[in-house]
């Protein structure tokens, strides 16, 4: 049975650099349309809020990705850096959300499980997988290959989903716990 083509959106935001990828998979293919990291300075939030947006709604208008996926928040030790980091979130999840795009949140976890079959990987293990298996002649910069594991993990999740698959080899498991 033939596989429509499918195109992601990942995107892994940050407040001074923003990761983007697009992937597309048919099948069992995975095939690289589009990523960068979008280097946005130390400029005013709002300026850089911005620029998020508007690079992304540039992005899904030219590679017309029909989703999207999106780092979840971790929990971070400085309340200041969490709340920026939601607010570059918000900006990125406000220009899928104009361009009509479901968007899907993922984990780290999932995401570097998804991608290189750990939770645990290293960010080098997860530029060195998505090379291999976007097929690149180098390693991405850290934030593209990010987001592109990001659109990654979302077509495999996908795809799991369209042919009744089991998840547990993408999302956590959670841990069972002794009750006394």
């Amino acid at each position: 049975m033939a596989h429509k083509a499918i195109r992601a959106i990942g995107i892994d935001p940050g407040s001074r650099v923003t990761g983007i990828g697009v992937v597309e998979t048919q099948g069992q293919t995975l095939k690289h349309i589009h990523s960068e990291s979008v280097r946005l300075g130390s400029g005013p939030l709002a300026t850089r809020l911005v620029a998020i947006y508007e690079r992304i709604q540039e992005i899904v208008q030219v590679h017309k990705p029909q989703v999207g996926a999106i780092e979840k928040v971790f929990l971070a030790s400085n309340p200041q850096s969490a709340l920026v980091l939601g607010q570059a979130r918000g900006s990125a999840l406000l220009a899928l959300a104009q361009k009509d795009l479901e968007t899907s949140e993922y984990s780290a976890l999932e995401i570097k499980r998804a991608v290189t079959g750990t939770g645990r990987a290293s960010k080098e293990q997860v530029q060195h997988m998505v090379r291999v298996l976007l097929g690149l002649t180098r390693r991405p910069p850290q934030d593209a290959a990010d987001a592109l594991a990001c659109a990654i993990c979302h077509l495999h999740v996908s795809q799991g989903q369209r042919e009744g698959l089991p998840l547990a080899s993408v999302k956590s498991r959670p841990r069972s716990r002794a009750r006394r």
